[in-house]
């Protein structure tokens, strides 16, 4: 490797960052977005020919980490609190009289105020200025460490400018911007894959997603706005010269922050940003108010969940009136009938809404809700539409209330409601059309046996012209019988029997999720997997062999068994395994873990499973999965098109499998 080799790709790597910093800390860019793309390209090459140039925090790395299979702890040093609320003036008034209190001081106080950001909260730390470890809010005392993901957010420097301190922990909010949103669920319409409610619900999803490939993909943003642990830098005096100094260091801050005096200072700066929230890029649903002289945060400290030096005041709930047109039951896939109220269009919350869900027979008949009523519809903190009331006076004579229809309103089936349960179910399994239409697509959801292709309108036609009847018809599907399907040409068809084919190599973690069991979710069913070793030993187990896994309760336990015990669900599991449907057995507890103490890095595409599945596989024989490569690698695990990591493999002389020599390891050759 050259010198001009190595002095390149630092140059590129600062150029990078300067714009990095521009487009996202001074919204200023200074190159368009193919200038920006042709550095990055230049760089990659260079670190393709040169592997030894590539660090952990070169910008071509945002994108280079391995799906995990679970979230690691991490301990905040220091906790990350919520705050208060404040839904009124007065309580904001409140708030400024019990610091005023406290303090012993007279007069005016100066307040920091800035949008109440509707994301998700996060802690970064940097050492010696480079980012080492990311983390959710949690619980306030531990949350999940989501480093490789966060690595993938443009927005959040992976080292900071010069003079950052040795340690600094800072603290701020990952969201989703309204058009980034928009454009998301567009594409993923086009794909008929799964959309997002709104850009909270994506930003959390998108964050804690197992592979950082899919974080990378998602248009996430962050603004930072207090600190934690702070070693070896002397904090500012006020809260606005700390943000001022988080700028410096190349983190962005929410350019809507300001300065203010007092309670009217306060209450003028939040009525502003109400009257242009709708018109902001991303949303919001408050603003938060801190005292903007340090020393005195100090001197108020802390309750046992928030500081007393700050609050949320957050916006009402926005409502409107609207006329119900119907109650319809919508069938799930465990057969639940949840009634849906359809209603005259109302726009609220800034969103048109058409439908809303009732919950169950119970709620609708605490409300009282009936066809053609006057109902207050509300969007509580800006997220689920709900109905808050029923206008009584408004009801027309005769209206008739709502009853839980005796059959299903999909197949005919009887409808039976258990004692003790809110929900009513559809008794007809997999000859309800809509319970067949749910469970196959949970059948072949990404965390279930991940039949790429296989979405909503695929599954919809599929169950419409009767082509299949259970899951295991879906590897009986051919190229030519998936032609005949609308928006499905020779090529979309042959890319979806590629897709099931590699879904017949499972785990059996996955396969147990796949099968929809009810209240059996990923959690249970890997424990029920790791506890039993077998599908056989799984299927002689009774109520009472079954709650002995750890976490599982009586009716969970009598749920499992009684699906097992149905002789159609046992000729489904037959029928899956003809159709070459296949999984490794889970080690036995008490079985020595043959790669205890082992290190593998997964890279490329493999043919016959999932990265995702073979991580899952290496991990239940006790192995451990590392994102990148290093010194403490054990093996490289290398599919087609493997990149930079088999490069740097090679040069630190790792040993390298191939998918065959995976598949040997693993016993399932």
């Amino acid at each position: 490797m050259s010198a001009d080799a190595a002095a390149r790709a630092a140059e590129l790597r600062a150029q990078i960052a300067r714009h990095d910093y521009r487009y996202y800390v001074l919204d200023d860019p200074e190159v368009p977005d193919a200038e920006y793309d042709r550095l990055m390209l230049e760089l990659r090459e260079l670190e393709r020919a040169h592997p030894q140039l590539i660090s952990p925090d070169s910008p071509t790395q945002r994108v280079a980490g391995a799906p995990s299979t679970a979230f690691g702890e991490v301990v905040h040093q220091v906790p990350m609190l919520s705050l208060d609320n404040a839904f009124r003036e007065d309580d904001v008034a409140a708030f400024d009289r019990r610091i005023h209190e406290r303090l012993g001081l007279s007069g005016e106080l100066d307040y920091v105020a800035e949008p109440k950001l509707d994301g998700l909260a996060v802690t970064v730390i940097y050492h010696a200025g480079r980012l080492e470890r990311a983390a959710t809010r949690g619980d306030g005392v531990t949350g999940e460490d989501v480093t490789a993901n966060v690595r993938t957010i443009r927005a959040v420097p992976q080292r900071l400018t010069a003079g950052a301190p040795p340690v600094l922990e800072v603290r701020g909010e990952v969201f989703m911007d309204l058009k980034g949103f928009e454009r998301m669920n567009a594409q993923a319409r086009a794909r008929d894959e799964r959309v997002y409610v709104n850009p909270r619900n994506a930003a959390a999803g998108s964050l804690r997603q197992l592979d950082p490939r899919i974080t990378a993909t998602r248009p996430l943003r962050a603004f930072f706005y207090g600190v934690g642990v702070v070693e070896g830098m002397a904090l500012p005096d006020s809260q606005h010269a700390l943000l001022a100094r988080l700028r410096e260091l190349g983190l962005p801050v929410t350019p809507e922050t300001r300065t203010v005096r007092g309670v009217a200072g306060c209450l003028e700066y939040y009525r502003a940003l109400g009257e242009r929230r709708s018109r902001l890029p991303y949303q919001i649903d408050g603003v938060v108010y801190k005292l903007d002289g340090r020393a005195d945060q100090e001197r108020l400290g802390f309750l046992s969940r928030s500081p007393r030096w700050a609050i949320a005041h957050k916006f009402p709930a926005e409502e409107a009136l609207t006329v119900v047109r119907a109650v319809e039951f919508q069938v799930g896939r465990t057969g639940a009938l949840t009634p849906v109220a359809s209603l005259e269009p109302v726009f609220v919350g800034g969103v048109t809404v058409t439908n809303v869900t009732l919950h169950n027979i119970d709620e609708v008949r605490r409300k009282d809700v009936r066809v053609g009523d006057t109902v207050t519809v509300r969007r509580a903190g800006d997220v689920i539409p709900q109905v808050v009331g029923v206008l009584a006076e408004r009801r027309a004579p005769g209206a008739e209330p709502v009853e839980l229809p005796a059959r299903c309103p999909v197949c005919g089936s009887a409808v039976l409601r258990l004692e003790g349960e809110a929900a009513a179910r559809c008794t007809g399994g997999f000859s309800c059309r809509a319970q067949r239409q749910e469970a196959l697509r949970h059948f072949a959801s990404r965390r279930a046996l991940d039949i790429e292709g296989l979405g909503d309108k695929v599954i919809a036609q599929l169950i419409e012209q009767d082509m299949v009847r259970s899951p295991a018809d879906l590897f009986r599907l051919s190229a030519a019988q998936l032609t005949e399907l609308e928006r499905l040409g020779e090529k979309s068809a042959a890319n979806l029997v590629a897709a099931i084919a590699r879904g017949k190599r499972t785990t059996l973690p996955r396969l147990l999720y796949a099968l929809g069991i009810r209240d059996v979710g990923e959690a249970t069913a890997l424990a029920l997997a790791r506890h039993f070793g077998t599908l056989e030993r799984l299927l002689q187990a009774d109520v009472a062999a079954i709650q002995q896994v750890p976490d599982v309760g009586p009716v969970v336990a009598a749920h499992v068994a009684a699906f097992f015990a149905s002789p159609d669900h046992r000729a489904v599991l037959e029928d899956l395994q003809r159709q070459g449907v296949s999984w490794p057995d889970m080690p036995a507890p008490a079985a020595e873990r043959p790669l205890a103490g082992r290190t593998f890095v997964l890279t490329g595409t493999l043919q016959s499973l999932t990265r995702e599945a073979a991580a899952e596989a290496l991990t239940a024989r006790g192995a451990k999965i590392a994102g990148s490569v290093s010194k403490k690698t054990s093996y490289l695990v290398a599919g087609a098109d493997a990149g930079s990591k088999l490069a740097r493999a090679q040069a630190l002389g790792i040993p390298v499998l191939d998918e065959a020599a995976l598949l040997k390891l693993l016993g399932a050759e």
